[in-house]
């Protein structure tokens, strides 16, 4: 009997040759597209966005031509949850990153259970980074195509899910995706990378904004490091840390927002200078090559998804939170982002970023 695993296929290119590459290995490969109740056109791209009808006609199509089963099942309900978690974060001064919440409810998660509904042995997908058992230990590791790695936003999986994952395209570059898929003449083959978040439209998240929690957002106060008014903004949850465009204010030389403080609606303004920060709080942790973290531990940090991990060490802080201390200054450290930790090419574990800074929070919600 064939070894058995459930594939998300999205409708793109990476998932399509990934399931192609299970079918080749020798396992009996079911396809499952995920209908999160997005259908909408984006203006500027002209493209779908990911997860569309579109899409479940493309998976449809490539399952067809892989001679595999395939289903659609509706996760809307699951997926508007991330959705209002995902402004709720501006809401709080936070920059949220729902993609890592979404693999974890729903790629990890929901596909997990259908899986096991079907009794399948494995789950897959097409992200760019690999799984490697050693010893009793399930470890998550850097795609081999490092300007396509994606490790960063699957730091949240558990040993239960690395143990039941497959990633077929860890151990090949994007180039060779393509070259596959035009070999194999698939309907994806041509396709455009979707774009980072999937419900924002027009690579702008304040419409969503407005759409869900309009009567929630005020225009405050844009205020420097000391505290002085420069101007007004329109709504807090509209910034984020280290932005330069759309301040509404000019000061003969270029200025960034250094800090969001939601419970007075201000918006602080600073310097590049001022952007720099060495420490930082992070909870919600999630450890991959261990349980816990006992002692300060030596890594490579990454604190979003473009940034080049820099050396530090993360102490244990609290009971369950950490501190991260960087060797050099980082840019633009984010509250709501996650910071994940590097052995190398081993993701040893990550969390979400609470606070910037080494100081224990203000009643305000500032940093001291």
């Amino acid at each position: 009997m064939k070894t058995k695993v459930v594939i998300a296929m999205s409708g793109g290119v990476d998932s399509s040759v990934a399931a192609h590459l299970l079918v080749e290995q020798g396992y009996e490969v079911i396809g499952l597209f995920m209908r999160l109740g997005i259908d909408k056109l984006d203006t500027i791209t002209r493209a779908k966005v990911c997860c569309s009808l579109e899409d479940a006609n493309d998976a449809r199509s490539v399952a067809d031509q892989l001679g595999i089963q395939f289903h659609v099942l509706n996760f809307k309900e699951a997926f508007d949850r991330i959705i209002d978690a995902f402004c709720t974060e501006y809401l709080n001064g936070r920059t949220p990153n729902p993609c890592i919440v979404c693999n974890q409810e729903l790629k990890f998660g929901k596909l997990l259970d259908f899986a096991r509904m079907l009794n399948a042995d494995f789950i897959a997908t097409g992200h760019y980074a690999r799984v490697e058992k050693l010893q009793d230990r399930y470890l998550l590791k850097k795609g081999v195509d490092a300007r396509k790695d994606q490790s960063y936003v699957l730091f949240s999986l558990n040993q239960d899910q690395l143990s039941k994952t497959l990633f077929p395209l860890g151990t090949v570059t994007k180039e060779s995706v393509r070259q596959i898929a035009k070999d194999l003449n698939l309907k994806t083959k041509d396709k455009p990378e979707s774009q980072d978040i999937c419900f924002v439209l027009d690579n702008n998240y304040h419409t969503i904004l407005y759409e869900r929690f309009g009567d929630s957002i005020t225009p405050g106060f844009l205020k420097d490091t000391h505290g002085n008014i420069l101007g007004k903004h329109p709504g807090a949850p509209f910034f984020t840390i280290g932005q330069r465009k759309g301040l509404g204010i000019a000061l003969g030389s270029p200025r960034y927002v250094v800090d969001i403080n939601p419970q007075e609606n201000t918006v602080v303004i600073g310097t590049d200078e001022e952007l720099m920060e060495d420490e930082l709080i992070a909870s919600t942790l999630n450890w991959i090559s261990f349980d816990t973290l006992q002692s300060p531990l030596e890594v490579q940090a990454k604190i979003r998804y473009s940034h080049v991990p820099s050396p530090a060490v993360v102490y244990p802080y609290e009971s369950d939170k950490v501190r991260v201390v960087f060797k050099d200054p980082q840019r633009a450290i984010t509250p709501g982002q996650a910071v994940v930790f590097y052995d190398n090419d081993t993701v040893v574990g990550g969390g979400w970023i609470e606070r910037k800074g080494n100081s224990s929070p203000r009643k305000d919600g500032g940093i001291l």
